[in-house]
C-alpha cells in the first residue's frame, strides 16, 4: 500500500502546465499539498473504489493521485487545450474519462469531487462556479480555496445544503509562474474544505 509520502514521490513526476493561462488562475500545484489533500480523502474512505471527478483537472496531478490511492473511475474535466493535452500523456489508465469541456457542460453523478478550483482572484466568482457544480454533482466535496474564503463558503454550503466536515489550513510554496511575480516563491495560506450534503 501507498503511504503519503510514497504518494507525494509518485506525484512529484507528473508533469505539469507549460504554457499556463493567467485568465484561468493556472498554478501547478505542489505534489507534497496535492498528496496532502488525497490523503485526506482516502483515509475518510472517499477514494478507494469510488467514482471521482477531478474538475478543472489541468495537468491531472490529483486525478493520478486518486487512480493511485484505488478510485473505481475518475472523470478529468478540463477545458483548456494544451492543458489538456498534458493531461493526456499524464493520465493513460483505463478507468480515466479525459473530457476536454467546460465543467458547466458536465453533469456527471459522481460519489466524489476533488478539484483545485481558480481562486477566483482574476476572474470573479470563477470559484463559486466551480463549488456550485461540484454540489450539483457529487455528495462528498474536497476542495481548495484560500483560507480567506472561510465565510463565502461557509455561506455558499448552507444554501446548498451542505455542511463543512472539515477545513484543513494547508500552507503551500508557489512557485513565479508569471511576469508580475518578483521572488521565485511566496508562500500562500489555503484551506482544504470538505463539504458533505446534508441527509
Amino acid at each position: 500500500m501507498l503511504t503519503k509520502n510514497n504518494l507525494a514521490i509518485h506525484l512529484s513526476h507528473v508533469k505539469g502546465f507549460t504554457h499556463p493561462k493567467l485568465q484561468l488562475e493556472q498554478y501547478a500545484l505542489a505534489s507534497e499539498t496535492a498528496s496532502l489533500i488525497l490523503w485526506a480523502a482516502f483515509m475518510n474512505n472517499d477514494i478507494k473504489g469510488k467514482i471521482i471527478a477531478d474538475l478543472g483537472s489541468g495537468p491531472g496531478i490529483i486525478a493520478k493521485g486518486s487512480l493511485l490511492l484505488g478510485a473505481k473511475k475518475v472523470y478529468c474535466v478540463e477545458k483548456d487545450r494544451k492543458a489538456f493535452a498534458i493531461l493526456r500523456k499524464n493520465i493513460q489508465e483505463k478507468n480515466a474519462i479525459l473530457i476536454n469541456q467546460d465543467i458547466q457542460e458536465f453533469n456527471n453523478k459522481v460519489d466524489v469531487v476533488i478539484q483545485n478550483p481558480p481562486f477566483g482572484t482574476k476572474n470573479k466568482h470563477a470559484d463559486k462556479h466551480f463549488l456550485e457544480k461540484a454540489m450539483q454533482i457529487a455528495n462528498k466535496i474536497y476542495s481548495l480555496h484560500k483560507i480567506t474564503s472561510r465565510s463565502f463558503i461557509s455561506a455558499l454550503a448552507k444554501d446548498n445544503n451542505f455542511a463543512v466536515e472539515q477545513l484543513i489550513p494547508i500552507k503551500m510554496q508557489l512557485k513565479a509562474t508569471y511576469s508580475f511575480h518578483k521572488k521565485p516563491k511566496h508562500n500562500i495560506h489555503l484551506g482544504l474544505w470538505v463539504l458533505k450534503r446534508k441527509v
